[in-house]
Parts: C-alpha cells; structure tokens; sequence
C-alpha cells in the first residue's frame, strides 16, 4: 500500500473484541473523527484473524515501509538496525524483551513490560548473565534500552513470532514459538526463568517492591533481502490507545479516544481544510481500514451520510 505525499495516521488498538470495548465503543463522542471520515474515500476492508502473530498495525506498517509481511516474520529488528544508520548485514535479527511472567495455577501470564520499571544498570546485568546461553544456540545479545535489546542469530531467519503486542496481559502458551524450529527458543525460555529466578539482581528488586524479571519474549524476527532497506514513509503512528487497549481498561480506552479525537483527529482535519491529502488507517485485533483523500465521487458522497453510529459500526469489525 503506498503512502502519498500528505499526512498518513495509523492508530492501532482503534477496537477490540473484548465485551467491554464493544460497550464503550457504543457510548464514544468522536465529533473530529465522524467529520475527517465523512470527507474521506472508505479503502478496502483489509480482514484479519484475532489469532495472528503479527496484528493489524503492524501488518500496515509494513506495507508502508515495503517490508514483506508474512505472519509472524515482519523483520522489525533488522528494519531498526537499518533506520538507525547500521547495516544489517542480510542477518537474522529479533528483539527480545526481557519480562514478568506472572505464574498462575495452570497457566503463566505475560505482564506489560512498563510495570517492570527496568533500569539500564539491571537490563545490563541480565543480560550479561543471559548471554551464554543464547550464545550455545549462537545468539549474540546487544543492548539498546531496558526492555528491548537486539539479538543476532541465524536461528531467527524463518522463525515466526507473535508480537508482544498480541501476549501482553494474556496467557502466554498460545503465542509462544511452535514446532521443532521454536524447540531451541522454547528451551531457552526454561533456562532463563531457572535462571533469573535466583539472580542477586532480583533479590534486590524484590526488597524494593519491584517484580521479577523471570523470563523474555522475542519478536520482530527476520531478516531484510539484500537492497532491502526499508523505504522511508509518511505514516505517523499514535500509540493513544495501547496501553489502556493491553490492561483492557476500556473507560481509560475511552477516554484516550476522546484526546486521541481532539488532538490528533483535530490536526489531521485542520490538513485537510488546507488542502492537504489526508489518509487514516484505523486497525483493530483482525482487521484494519484506511480511509483517504485519494479517490472520490458516489464513495465519498455515500460516505457524507454516515453519522457517530455509523462510525462505531465501522470499528466494530476490525
């Protein structure tokens, strides 16, 4: 999907499955963005699966950046490495993102790194105690912030991943690396909590309060073909939404829809009373919509007709 000249929004999380979505969906006030959809042409409906690695907004974004996008390996550490002014080298890259596995009676919940409160000092020492384990599997850690470090290993090749943005909040047996390619990832894994689980750097989190970090989760895996620099793109992605959308605190959703539509859906209006082209690309758990100013006609004309129902309608599906 290439991205014109103009001003391209992509807003993730815009609407979930989840009951409590669809309730506060219902009673949402988007006068901004009831005004910016009635003056754009509707794109084709792009369908989904809730049970795909790789979730909607990252599957626009790859398209916007000419990234291929086969699920589960959109190769987002290598595209990092690349924008960053590095090469990549047509190696394999992920990100891994060390994290808090909260362990329940059967099942084990992966928690939203943020509650973490990692600093540099303790990611450094982890993953310094880490490192030769994933170097017997010849993964090279690298540090880039607390909770994102890059890592460099032929294992990550054709290794499909879910994004964290899939696992936050949710059990992590379903989304975790499948079959015998996964194995030595899976193992790892295993290591890492029987290691972490004593380590002097979680003691000392855990006098302060603070949780364990007890195990990692990689993503964003791949590697990018030769000459295949990611393309620059117009596309802005506002992040409004994701952290309320991952707690599924959906009166904070709510009303991050309503600064989302008074701030960023208010800018993207202003464009286009001067005349600027405008697109947004709303994107839910399955699926994802762009709406823009190319096209027009009985489309648009049509599109004039709809009313806030409408619009809550139209984010119902994604």
């Amino acid at each position: 999907m290439p991205v014109s000249d103009g001003v391209h929004l992509l807003i993730p999380f815009a609407a979930s499955l989840s009951p409590g979505c669809q309730q506060a969906l219902a009673g949402l006030q988007m006068p901004h963005l009831e005004r910016l959809l009635a003056r754009l042409s509707p794109g084709v409906l792009e369908e989904g699966d809730a049970d795909s690695l790789s979730p909607p907004h990252e599957r626009a974004l790859a398209r916007a950046y000419g990234l291929a996008s086969p699920d589960g390996c959109i190769p987002w550490a290598a595209a990092q490495l690349e924008q960053a002014g590095r090469d990549s080298y047509y190696a394999a890259w992920a990100w891994i993102t060390p994290c808090n596995w909260e362990v329940g009676r059967d099942n084990l919940v992966m928690g939203h790194p943020q509650a973490l409160q990692l600093d540099p000092r303790d990611a450094q020492q982890l993953m310094a105690a880490m490192q030769p384990y994933f170097e017997q599997d010849g993964i090279q850690l690298e540090y880039d912030a607390p909770t994102l470090w890059l890592a460099r290993g032929e294992i990550f090749r054709n290794l499909p991943t879910a994004s964290l943005d899939r696992v936050v909040g949710r059990r992590v047996d379903g989304w975790m690396p499948r079959g015998d390619a996964g194995r030595p990832l899976r193992r790892l894994q295993q290591e890492m909590q029987m290691l972490l689980y004593t380590h002097p750097v979680n003691d000392a989190r855990a006098r302060v309060g603070l949780l364990p970090v007890n195990s990692f989760w990689a993503s964003g895996t791949g590697a990018l073909p030769p000459h295949g620099k990611p393309a620059p793109s117009g596309m802005e992605i506002t992040h409004y939404l994701r952290d309320a959308a991952l707690r599924e605190d959906w009166p904070a959703w709510a009303a991050a829809w309503t600064q989302l539509d008074a701030t960023e859906c208010a800018r993207l209006l202003k464009a286009l009373n001067g005349g600027q082209p405008v697109s947004v690309t709303l994107c839910g758990e399955r699926s994802a919509r762009t709406w823009s100013t190319q096209g027009g006609g009985w489309l648009r004309r049509a599109a004039a007709l709809l009313g806030r129902q409408r619009i809550a309608q139209l984010l119902e599906p994604l």
